[in-house]
């Protein structure tokens, strides 16, 4: 086989698409046969496997990524097992001369594609790696002493004093695919999707999957809710967001697609740049996430601050069960656990709220929370789960301060007003009356029974905590830490 003939390897991870996709456009440019994979590593020992939703939209993607690459004559070759093994027996059974990649910033992905490089490197075989999951490269962005930023409001000025994202590449028209003997797995053979049950009903009544889907996502939003973005985004009970979340965990869509597609929108109708420079920012959270996990690899497992080590967490299985089920008694903490459970997404507002209230009105340590959040959410990501919840908890970067305690009961009433984010979820709940809503055991007796809770009916549960009692409790237990590290103690 001549090396023209000689095919290169596209390896497809967190950037399911075409368009955008810097690897990809490198590869097509070498005139050499295409050789598109994606390779599934359920082990756990190099990254860590999807949660059962981001499952569900892996099987969707990827079969809408097989179908546009089968529209240019390639073929999606499917494998299972550890990638450094499958892309070394690739490049021997094709004589493929190069693996082009997106770069994966994650820990645990830099450190696969190291162990790849290395290995192919033995057979003479280059891993070229392209920028594109992020806006900016985290080297890029450095504060004046040449570390990483650990705070976002001058990280994100850093990133808005550069010169802009490069403008997104177009898919390509044509390509040259491989047509050599190459075996592939099937995709409905890796069960991604749930079956005894099949409980991804509610999932796929509210997502459509994959690259067109999240390019009519964008244009939606960008059309219809970036005007209002800046004070919508906080209504649960409005759809205010733009929902780009999954598609851009799972890559289907760029960031720096996003980000000129709602400057370019902003650029021609002024009356939208405070909504996209809401929008932007929100990007950059995203951004910023990204960047810390990069420069500070223990996140997953550990706080970012040292110091909450110590903190004298709670083990309590049965709270904490209750919380996954949303029967903790407080509406809007069990509206967003029940959207969560039904769509696999939960209105970031209400996220805060929800993780606040397991770690600081029970007690739970963050990690539980992440944990239930990457095995339930269609959108997660490690850098934006941890990075999430680590804020919430107040042991992250810039996090907010532990001893500022969400009201779940004011929080409904101020983000919620109306209830109908309650009343969608908790349809149990829908005849009370507004005032009460978001308190239902502050109704008379006859305001509960007419509304169909009388007491003992188990319609609704009573509160698993009191918010005054679980608020001291918090507090407490920030005292003890404090003692404990030789922090001067807060309260508030």
């Amino acid at each position: 086989m001549t090396a023209p003939d000689r095919p290169v390897i596209v390896w497809f991870g967190r950037d399911l698409r075409l368009s955008d996709h810097p690897a990809l456009t490198a590869a097509v440019a070498t005139s050499q046969p295409i050789l598109a994979v994606y390779v599934l590593d359920e082990s756990g020992t190099r990254t860590r496997p999807p949660g059962g939703a981001s499952r569900w939209w892996l099987d969707k993607s990827l079969q809408h990524l097989a179908e546009s690459l089968a529209r240019l004559g390639a073929l999606l070759v499917l494998r299972r097992g550890d990638p450094v093994e499958v892309l070394a027996a690739l490049v021997r059974e094709t004589a493929a001369t190069t693996v082009f990649a997106s770069r994966d910033h994650r820990p645990d992905g830099a450190s696969l594609q190291q162990a790849v490089s290395e290995r192919l490197a033995g057979s003479g075989v280059k891993l070229r790696r392209f920028a594109g999951a992020v806006l900016f490269e985290p080297e890029a962005v450095a504060t004046g002493s040449g570390g990483p930023f650990r705070v976002f409001t001058p990280f994100w000025r850093a990133c808005l004093s550069r010169a802009a994202p490069p403008e997104p590449l177009p898919a390509p028209r044509a390509l040259v695919p491989y047509h050599g003997p190459v075996e592939s797995e099937r995709l409905r053979d890796w069960g991604l999707h749930p079956s005894r049950p099949d409980w991804s009903a509610g999932l796929a009544s509210a997502w459509h999957v994959g690259e067109a889907a999240a390019q009519d996502a964008l244009t939606r939003f960008l059309s219809q809710g970036v005007a209002a973005y800046a004070e919508g985004r906080d209504r649960p009970d409005h759809v205010g967001t733009s929902r780009l979340s999954p598609h851009l965990a799972f890559g289907e869509i760029s960031a720096r697609q996003c980000w000129h597609a709602a400057r370019h929108a902003a650029d021609a109708d002024p009356r939208l740049e405070r909504g996209a420079s809401s929008f932007l920012r929100e990007l950059g959270w995203r951004e910023f996430s990204a960047h810390l996990l990069h420069h500070f690899p223990h996140l997953p497992s550990a706080p970012f601050k040292p110091d909450f080590a110590t903190f004298p967490w709670r083990q309590d299985d049965a709270a904490l069960a209750r919380w996954q089920r949303g029967a903790t008694g407080y509406p809007l903490i069990d509206a967003g656990l029940r959207e969560l459970w039904q769509t696999g997404w939960m209105h970031n507002r209400v996220r805060m709220v929800v993780a606040s209230f397991l770690v600081k009105h029970l007690l739970i340590p963050w990690q539980a929370g992440e944990a239930w959040f990457w095995d339930t959410l269609v959108d997660a990501d490690l850098a934006n789960n941890v990075c999430g919840w680590q804020w919430v908890a107040g042991c992250g970067a810039d996090a907010a301060p532990y001893f500022r305690i969400f009201n779940p009961i004011m929080q409904g009433r101020k983000f919620d007003p109306d209830g109908a984010y309650v009343r969608r979820w908790l349809p149990e709940l829908a005849r009370l009356p507004t005032d009460v809503l978001h308190a239902p055991w502050e109704a008379s007796a006859a305001t509960r029974a007419d509304a169909g809770l009388a007491p003992g009916s188990g319609t609704y549960p009573e509160p698993i905590v009191a918010h005054a009692a679980a608020r001291e409790r918090a507090l407490a237990a920030l005292r003890q830490k404090n003692d404990t590290s030789g922090e001067f103690s807060q309260s508030g």
